[in-house]
């Protein structure tokens, strides 16, 4: 088993990653869980697979554990979700020493993560993440939120886990197109951070996409620990750790103004990440050669690279206005130099960033 850690003083956590490691997160919670209770959050699909092996785990090391399970998909990552989280879990007695286990992908995480940090003031939970894109991103770092109608991710925390407890084996039932979709955050870390991991992800797409434990053990480990040096340095989005948001201004824009319906949150990401880069081409920042390559790299693992054909770019911008690196109505985009070099850029003029929506 591989361990990360996410060096934050005294909230300090590790990342573990192994094969076949559900069975020992019981034992594991125990040791720093001194409540006799717990409840595991998951969707009744992840709950159905995997839910029953690690309440079966749970118990044996002595808790008193229940599963929460909430509907699946982006579009219920609500308050009225967190609501009912609520009422379960103190119709079941959980108090502040209690620990909640997340189950699932990104919008499980999500949602434990914000329950977490504002069910009686903050109780402890565990990251047990099922989808590759919540192991190579959001389990990891602390951010929680749920939605708003008007914008992606709105309400939220800063609020750490004790624990990311990553198990390889839970790809193997992952749905092939949410697989694809995942690997636009690894993507992401190659372009802001690592040419070399960059490369990886062009030289091993069969071994990526058959689910080959090595590849994608180093995958997940070398995007964990890109992400770990960011937030270590940066938890609250102070500064470096902006640049985790590349592709994300345009990408939370069209699943806002989707509904969160058409595209999965890594298919959108993939569409704003090839959207940015071209927004940096048009600006001088970057050249042509590696906006061809991003794009490339996108394509190659079939996600989406343009920008949809009948989307009204208003609604776009009015999302993108209310994004949270927006400073005084101006809006920051992060904008790739290079592969595995972004700059955060300001003061970009509206009529370039219409200009490239309109013709990405």
């Amino acid at each position: 088993m591989k361990k990360i850690r996410v060096n934050l003083g005294d909230r300090s956590y590790d990342i573990c990653i192994g094969t076949k490691i559900l069975e020992r997160i019981g034992s594991k919670l125990k040791s720093f869980s001194s409540s006799p209770k717990a409840a595991i959050i998951s969707n009744p699909t992840i709950y159905r697979l995997y839910g029953k092996k690690v309440l079966a785990s749970i118990k044996s090391s002595g808790f008193d554990a229940i599963p929460v399970i909430i509907p699946d998909g982006e579009r219920y990552k609500d308050i009225s979700i967190v609501q009912k989280i609520y009422g379960e879990l103190l119709k079941h007695g959980l108090d502040r020493k209690s620990a909640l286990i997340a189950l699932g992908g990104g919008v499980i995480g999500d949602i434990t993560g914000f329950v977490a940090s504002t069910y009686m003031r903050g109780i402890d939970y565990i990251q047990i993440p099922t989808t590759l894109l919540a192991q190579v991103d959001s389990s990891v770092g602390g951010k929680t939120g749920v939605n708003h109608k008007l914008g992606k991710n709105m309400i939220g925390t800063f609020y750490q886990p004790k624990l990311v407890w990553i198990d390889i084996d839970t790809l193997k039932t992952l749905p092939k197109r949410e697989l694809r979709a995942g690997l636009a955050e690894a993507i992401k870390y190659g372009v802001i951070w690592d040419s070399k991991l960059f490369k990886f992800l062009e030289e091993n797409k069969e071994k990526i996409l058959s689910l080959n434990k090595k590849a994608l053990g180093y995958l997940i480990r070398r995007s964990c620990e890109i992400k770990a040096a960011v937030v270590s340095k940066d938890e609250r989005e102070s500064g470096l750790r902006a640049i985790l948001n590349y592709g994300h201004t345009i990408g939370h824009a069209i699943e806002t103004a989707t509904g969160y319906k058409k595209y999965l949150h890594g298919e959108a990401l993939a569409i704003g990440m090839h959207t940015e880069a071209r927004l940096a081409e048009k600006l001088g920042i970057v050249n042509e050669k590696s906006v061809r390559k991003i794009k490339s790299l996108i394509d190659s693992y079939c996600l989406p690279s343009e920008m949809p054909s009948k989307i009204d770019v208003n609604p776009l911008l009015a999302s993108m206005q209310l994004d949270k690196k927006t400073v005084a109505g101006e809006l920051n985009f992060i904008l790739p130099e290079r592969i595995g070099k972004v700059r955060i850029q300001k003061g970009i003029k509206g009529r370039i960033i219409r200009e490239t929506l309109k013709t990405s």
